[in-house]
């Protein structure tokens, strides 16, 4: 097992760097997770959210003071001078969504059933505006259908009117798939963060030994030794697996310990396991990558695109649902998107008979395929490198 010690010692020498390496990237997905798990729905009653506009009514009478006031449970009014350049300033600097002009002779026109007009100006194609713009049709169209079925209504009885059938009103609650709590939240928006952090991880650390291992002189010299190839290949091997258990335990025992009041579920069992079956897969990544890339700039170039572009099409930075179908199709040929298709399957369990997590298994025994299909292509690489040595 001399290889397997000389991997261990050289990673030892570098516990340092690799520490640097661990705690940054852990806790990014800490920070990210804690992030996502803040924004994301829970169960809540829905609040709408006023829209602020200007109101400008040259039109003093019961009637505009009532949908005034009834507005005010929609919008926001802001104070801003009846002067055009004041008002083109406050829709260009956003500081209002719409200018809501009521002219003068408005309330007369509408109450004797002419054909009365708002003036409107607003900021083109805001979808803000849809909800005032649904008020004041809803406001208007009503009022206009008094107008025209009780001969002499006063002004007065017609807001009364508006106000009492405008006054109901309707809770939303929102509801999330399953019942995931926030902790569990937290853990699976973690262990999809996972797929980065980790496989950056292990990339970077790898790279240490196989610049060493890859030196012309170093790898002639270890031809001519009584170790066969094959053994230094599996202790090589080995050693890679031993890195990157350390890393992957390093990271969950943190993770846990950061929402270690929020209790320990099974969900949270499958996450660990899941990210296990995953670390597995990035070991054998991380030994193809190493044994293809020469230059320690090579394989930092080389961990961003694969890191990075594997997690943003995967469904770890940006969830699955809300990626095309043509992309995920795309993803679906890297273990990260069946790693985190895995993960969100099991975050949205409350059973955990064998049909409930069945699909689960599946997930992950594609996820080993893809490890295993990594460490071969590595051996081959391996081979040929030899050949050509």
């Amino acid at each position: 097992m001399q290889v397997f010690k000389l991997c261990l010692k050289i990673l030892y020498k570098n516990k340092g760097l690799m520490l640097i390496y661990i705690v940054i990237f852990l806790a990014i997905s800490i920070i990210m997770s804690l992030t996502a798990a803040n924004d994301s729905p829970t169960d809540a009653l829905f609040n709408p959210v006023k829209t602020t506009i200007a109101f400008i009514s040259e039109d003093d009478t019961p009637l505009i003071n009532g949908f005034k006031e009834e507005l005010a449970r929609v919008a926001d009014f802001a104070d801003i001078p009846d002067e055009t350049e004041a008002l083109q300033d406050a829709l260009f600097f956003r500081q209002v969504s719409c200018i809501l002009r009521i002219p003068a002779g408005f309330t007369a026109e509408f109450m004797n059933g002419g054909n009365a007009r708002l003036e409107k100006m607003s900021i083109p194609n805001s979808v803000k505006n849809v909800h005032i713009d649904l008020f004041i049709d809803n406001y208007f169209n009503t009022a206009g259908i008094y107008v025209q079925n009780m001969d002499g209504i006063t002004q007065q009885e017609l807001v009364t009117y508006l106000k009492k059938d405008l006054s109901g009103t309707a809770s939303v609650e929102m509801k999330t798939n399953g019942k995931k709590t926030s902790n569990l939240t937290f853990l699976n928006y973690f262990f999809n963060y996972f797929a980065y952090s980790l496989l950056s991880i292990i990339i970077l650390g790898m790279s240490t030994l196989t610049l060493i291992f890859n030196d012309r002189d170093l790898k002639m010299r270890n031809n001519c030794s009584p170790v066969s190839s094959n053994s230094m290949s599996m202790q090589f091997i080995l050693a890679s697996l031993a890195f990157t258990f350390i890393s992957w335990l390093i990271m969950v025992i943190l993770c846990l310990l950061v929402k270690s009041g929020s209790g320990f579920s099974v969900n949270t069992v499958f996450l660990i396991i899941s990210s296990f079956v995953f670390a597995f897969c990035c070991s054998g990544i991380s030994f193809l990558i190493g044994n293809l890339v020469k230059s320690r700039d090579a394989i930092t170039a080389v961990t961003n695109v694969v890191a990075l572009g594997m997690s943003f099409i995967s469904g770890v930075f940006v969830p699955q649902e809300f990626i095309g179908s043509s992309v995920l199709k795309i993803a679906s040929f890297t273990p990260a998107y069946w790693y985190v298709k895995a993960n969100n399957t099991i975050a949205g369990l409350n059973a955990f008979t064998f049909d409930a997590i069945k699909p689960v298994l599946y997930d992950l025994l594609i996820v080993i395929g893809f490890g295993l299909a990594f460490f071969s292509v590595s051996l081959a690489v391996r081979k040929r490198n030899r050949s050509f040595a």
